[in-house]
């Protein structure tokens, strides 16, 4: 194996590294009725997943200035449940193999960093930097603060997320991006904001950084 094709990878969390969907899913109802924005129907959540985040927000009608609010309730209430969430199949082989291969890991997540660390467990000790608590629109200056701290060159960055936010981060700093098929938003969602890498599987996401040959990639 030669020389990885990025010094520095940065992961999102919820829909990335963690099994968390399911579990958002079900607390829709409550936030609606608590932060008054409307109901979602399950007719409507196959095809909100095709749509960017700004316009999921405009769509339930949710104004800008509850979004901090709703996301610190949200992380407390998933503070108490975090034994419900895994990693995803597959994510700690990758964690390690990254790690072993060279390459440097953070983490960039508008989740709480208590929730972080309590899924990770253990792998929690594998990221150099754990940015958490970023605001919805604000991944950008994370990934701006990470790559300063980190001394690394933005050529030699790459981001791996599963919404078109996260897409659009990575194109506002210049780093390359890549996209997961299994957390949030619709592939074709993904695919339209012309993400550097797509990554079907997590094995993937090992053969595309660290560039090797013996695992098979599918497109």
């Amino acid at each position: 194996m030669g020389d990885p094709r990025y010094r520095l990878v940065i992961f999102d969390f919820d829909g990335t590294l963690a099994d968390s969907g399911d579990w958002f899913l079900s607390t829709v109802d409550h936030l609606a009725d608590r932060f008054k924005f409307r109901r979602v129907s399950r007719d409507e959540v196959e095809a909100l997943r095709g749509k960017s985040t700004r316009d999921v927000i405009r769509h339930l009608g949710i104004p800008r200035w509850k979004l901090p609010a709703m996301g610190r309730y949200l992380h407390g209430l998933l503070a108490q449940q975090t034994d419900r969430i895994a990693l995803f199949e597959g994510i700690p082989r990758v964690l390690h193999a990254l790690r072993e291969g060279g390459v440097r890991l953070a983490l960039v997540t508008s989740n709480a960093e208590q929730n972080a660390r309590a899924i990770l467990g253990p792998h929690a000790a594998l990221f150099e930097r754990l940015e958490c608590g970023a605001s919805l629109f604000g991944k950008a200056r994370c990934y701006r603060r990470v790559i300063r701290q980190s001394r690394v060159m933005v050529s030699d960055v790459l981001s791996i997320g599963d919404e078109t936010r996260d897409i659009q981060a990575a194109h506002k700093v210049g780093i390359a991006s890549g996209a997961v098929l299994w957390g949030y938003a619709h592939p074709d969602a993904l695919v339209e904001m012309r993400p550097d890498l797509v990554f079907a599987t997590p094995e993937q996401i090992v053969q595309r950084v660290l560039a090797d040959p013996s695992i098979p990639y599918i497109a």
